[in-house]
């Protein structure tokens, strides 16, 4: 049986996606993205891993870092996951862009702290 997969995966598993994104947007335009197809499926799957990812961080680090959206996170997830054909894509930019540095600078803080 596989072992449980820890925060500090998970961290990791999170600063990866939002690596990978970055690299996807990287002199990208709001309307190029708006207007590619692969670029914004391929960002969004990355969100919905961001988003599982944070939803089994436990309980007990959760507490520890309010800061954290943890529950808009989740609840982005769950949409684009459910709701995928009403994403709105305007949003997962705005997430891309202005969500997501702030979320890499928290979790960057939290990779190398004891967990």
């Amino acid at each position: 049986m596989r072992e449980p997969i820890r925060d500090k995966e998970r961290i990791a598993h999170i600063l990866d996606a939002i690596a990978e994104i970055e690299k996807y947007l990287l002199g990208v335009e709001q309307d190029d993205f708006l207007n590619n197809s692969e670029k914004k499926y391929a960002t969004i799957k990355q969100i919905e891993i961001i988003g599982e990812a944070c939803n089994r961080i436990s309980e007990e680090l959760k507490t520890k870092h309010p800061e954290i959206a943890w529950r808009p996170i989740n609840g982005f997830r769950n949409i684009s996951i459910h709701e995928y054909f009403g994403v709105n894509f305007e949003l997962v930019w705005e997430i891309a862009t202005i969500n997501l540095p702030i979320l890499k600078e928290q979790f960057e803080k939290l990779k190398d702290a004891p967990q």
